[in-house]
């Protein structure tokens, strides 16, 4: 028997389905994203119009058939409203259809757990760094098991901030992998640097950035926006590592696509002798499979959701989730 994932938190309709801990399929439709960014409403009405071909494309890779399913997990958040509705309203159809329990599932716990079990690591600092968020994490036990958030972003996420200054600079598309392109053999120029302990914050940067474009080329500003963020989550990320002495260091989210976050973060590991983990890029873009391997643990550590439960919460913070498995 397995368990069916569905990711809809943003430009990504995702279908994962996973059984015993082995992603048996991964499909996703996403969005076409050029210059101006995501209209929510309109995201979920082009995941509304995909859901049924990603759901159809995933049953058929994993050999399945809707018999074989005895779950459904879905994000219940954080994300886009409109978006993760689309999400919930998907997976109560199925578990009406084919009376199947649900599970809500937090994204960035989704992003977590994929990564650890592809590795096979249990206690690792966790940098989860993606559109909407920026957060240092790990497992602790009090008051209850759950994951800790040692530091984050008190305000933008850094690939929202990627995303915004590569509209700022017309560079189509608006993507964080695009400014890391043009980025490439660009020249440092100063830039603002907010790291306040284990918190930082992106936006000071990002108007300096978008400013620094009327009197420096696109690639120096880009290469040096790129660099003073990263060395930002870098400085946080190697003091809370420190704090908590843990051995393993794990990178997750669709910015640990980025190969030279990569590379500054592995130098870290490397100084302190500790261990360093990204999953492949597949698995940090959002997807489906991330979710259906945390209602897998979820489900089979007896969870179970009322009917007024499952819901969608745009805030949903992970360290506000019991770890139960």
């Amino acid at each position: 028997m397995a368990i069916l994932g569905i990711e809809s938190t943003a430009h990504t309709f995702g279908v994962g389905i996973c059984q015993s801990g082995r992603i048996l399929a991964n499909q996703k439709a996403m969005y076409p994203i050029k210059d101006k960014g995501m209209i929510p409403a309109q995201v979920a009405n082009f995941h509304m119009k995909n859901a049924a071909h990603v759901i159809k494309n995933a049953i058929n890779e994993s050999g399945l058939s809707t018999r074989n399913i005895e779950a459904i997990g879905y994000t219940r958040g954080p994300g886009l409203g409109p978006c993760l509705a689309i999400g919930q309203l998907v997976a109560r159809f199925l578990a009406k259809r084919y009376r199947l329990p649900v599970m809500p599932v937090n994204h960035a716990i989704g992003h977590i757990e994929v990564t650890k079990q592809a590795f096979g690591i249990k206690d690792p600092l966790v940098l989860y760094v993606s559109g909407g968020n920026s957060q240092i994490l790990g497992l602790v036990d009090r008051p209850f098991r759950h994951y800790h958030v040692f530091g984050e972003t008190f305000d933008i996420g850094i690939g929202n901030m990627l995303d915004s200054f590569a509209r700022e600079a017309k560079i189509i598309p608006a993507w964080g992998s695009e400014v890391a392109k043009v980025a490439m053999n660009g020249k440092y120029i100063e830039l603002p640097y907010t790291v306040k302990g284990m918190d930082f914050t992106f936006t000071g940067l990002l108007t300096a950035a978008t400013d620094a474009l009327r009197r420096h080329s696109v690639k120096d500003v880009a290469y040096s926006l790129q660099e003073t963020s990263f060395a930002m989550l870098c400085e946080a990320t190697e003091r809370a590592l420190l704090l908590t002495k843990k051995k393993d260091l794990m990178l997750c989210g669709g910015v640990a696509q980025s190969t030279r976050l990569k590379e500054m973060l592995q130098m870290i590991t490397k100084d302190h002798g500790s261990r360093f983990f990204v999953s492949p890029n597949e698995l940090n873009a959002d997807n489906g499979a991330m979710i259906a391997v945390v209602a897998e643990k979820m489900f089979r550590a007896g969870e179970h959701y009322s009917d007024k439960q499952i819901t969608i919460d745009q805030r949903y913070r992970p360290d506000s989730v019991e770890i139960s498995w």
